[in-house]
């Protein structure tokens, strides 16, 4: 006789465990989210018009330095701003607003190649996009370790995989087995082969830049790139109040190709900006409006999204902090500035410090992700697998945070107020001091009627015991290669894709094998 005390309690697949299933073999998402809720209005129509004014003020009275691209400085003087030093630029008040104002779009779509899974970005939608840029990677048995390019790819993988994330990325990792000056070609061509979602290009020089707006222009066609975006740019101010002539050169680079710059003011508070959170919000505002003009003064037009990365660090430490209230309250303003402004807006996601995924990850993280989508934000990155300070690119981390986007994505439809959900044919049916489990109206809505987190463990003490006593990270290790396995790459047409080979070969042949 079979001791039933040992045998698990489901002897098959629960509809819970179809659904993981199915999710595993490839995204059955939304292509992005498009909310139903009102973003949070922190500031008063004054308190904005403040941020404004003083964002104003550091543009005019202090300016902003490019340095090293003499055609950005000769374009914002022929716009009407005044230059000293030769590369600081002083802008009149309103005159950065206006710009942006009369020629950049609030809306655009970025198209991806497969158009099921193009993003609409600004107004009421959400991207979620996997983190970006971290040399180290980490898993539950490798450890930390640097980078690879098949580190890289398997990220690449795993966000085409994740039903809750909408983009591929651009630097998921760093492949540090690839030579710098070459990288950037195998990383948008990881984006181009292994997912069908839309992705970022490379930020570090124009030229690669430009690169990787030439692989586009084969994979899409040139006329197609011409008029419509398909690629994004992250690019980082060198904040306080410099724009690095790289830095500048790539704005003008997407934007003159009518692809999007992502303009990020990079600032932790008390050291690229003052320590008082309406300081920081003012600098970011000025450093990010001033970027975001000078791709519409290179192509007025054309799209562009205004970022922000404002932060806290430790005073004692001087190490950075996430998960703090002060980043909080300035995402809420700086997403009521951006509607002002009428450009679509990006911030951080699940942001912390924590060198494992553990408890702090957890809360640094929420503490982050929350504030950025009640803010509003258009366009979310650092999503999902962002470790210790965006230094750590985590694969445990990354499946519990694309769990935990769609539950975002559940809370965005808002509340439904329709007849099914008001439930009063189930209440017929029941009557008083009776439970609803095996209603038709239950057994009619069970699958869709709250989000089931997929790493998360409900069941009793008994059961969890028997299956084998795995804590969250366990879970997540086990999922993250299951989803691995289950990979199968989209199509590409095989004409696209040798013509990209060959266009990586002849531009691999032309760069020296640079590693730093």
């Amino acid at each position: 006789m079979t001791d039933q005390a040992a045998v698990p309690r489901r002897a098959r697949p629960s509809a819970r465990e179809s659904r993981k299933a199915q999710r595993a073999v490839g995204p059955a998402g939304p292509a992005y989210i498009t909310r139903a809720i009102p973003p949070y209005e922190l500031l008063s129509p004054e308190g904005l018009a403040a941020v404004e004014r003083h964002a104003d003020r550091l543009l005019e009275e202090i300016g902003l330095e490019i340095r090293g691209d003499a055609e950005a400085v000769r374009l914002w003087r022929q716009a009407g701003a005044s230059i000293t030093d030769q590369c600081r630029v002083h802008v009149p008040a309103g005159l950065a607003r206006q710009i942006v104002r009369r020629t950049a779009p609030g809306e655009f779509t970025q198209h991806a190649r497969n158009p099921a899974h193009s993003v609409r970005i600004g107004g009421a939608n959400t991207v979620l996009s996997p983190a970006y840029g971290s040399p180290f990677v980490s898993d539950l048995e490798g450890g930390r370790r640097y980078g690879t390019i098949e580190d890289f790819r398997n990220f690449v993988k795993l966000a085409y995989l994740s039903p809750w994330l909408h983009h591929s990325g651009g630097t998921v990792c760093e492949p540090v087995d690839v030579p710098v000056s070459k990288r950037h070609l195998d990383m948008v061509y990881a984006h181009m082969r292994y997912s069908d979602k839309p992705f970022m290009g490379s930020v570090t020089t124009a030229a690669r830049a430009a690169d990787s707006i030439d692989m586009c222009r084969i994979l899409f066609g040139a006329d197609f790139v011409e008029h419509n975006c398909v690629i994004l740019g992250n690019v980082n101010v060198n904040s306080p109040l410099v724009l690095d002539g790289e830095a500048s050169r790539v704005i003008r680079t997407y934007a003159a190709a009518n692809q999007a710059p992502v303009c990020v003011p990079f600032i932790l508070g008390g050291a690229m900006g003052p320590v008082t959170t309406a300081g920081g919000l003012a600098q970011c505002f000025a450093e990010a409006m001033f970027c975001v003009a000078l791709g519409q003064l290179e192509r007025p037009g054309s799209p562009a999204i205004l970022g922000n990365f404002l932060s806290s660090m430790s005073l004692r430490s001087g190490a950075p902090t996430f998960g703090t209230p002060e980043p909080a309250l300035a995402y809420f303003a700086i997403g009521q500035l951006a509607r002002r402004l009428g450009v679509p807006l990006r911030c951080g996601g699940n942001l912390c410090a924590s060198k494992v995924p553990d408890a702090q990850a957890a809360y640094e993280s929420a503490n982050s992700m929350w504030p950025a989508f009640l803010a509003g934000a258009n366009f979310v990155l650092h999503a999902a697998g962002w470790l210790e300070g965006a230094l750590v690119m985590s694969y445990e981390k990354f499946v519990m945070d694309a769990d935990q986007c769609g539950a975002l994505h559940v809370l965005a439809r808002g509340l439904a107020l329709d007849e099914n959900a008001f439930a009063l044919d189930a209440f017929r049916e029941v009557g008083p001091g009776k439970h609803f489990l095996g209603s038709r109206h239950t057994l009619a809505n069970f699958e869709t009627a709250f989000y089931d987190f997929e790493l998360s463990d409900n069941n009793s003490f008994e059961q969890w015991s028997a299956e084998g006593a795995q804590d969250l990270l366990a879970r997540a290790n086990k999922r993250w290669r299951a989803m691995l396995k289950s990979y199968e790459a989209p199509p590409l047409d095989p004409a696209k894709d040798a013509a990209l080979q060959e266009f990586m070969a002849r531009r691999k042949a032309a760069l020296p094998d640079e590693t730093a």
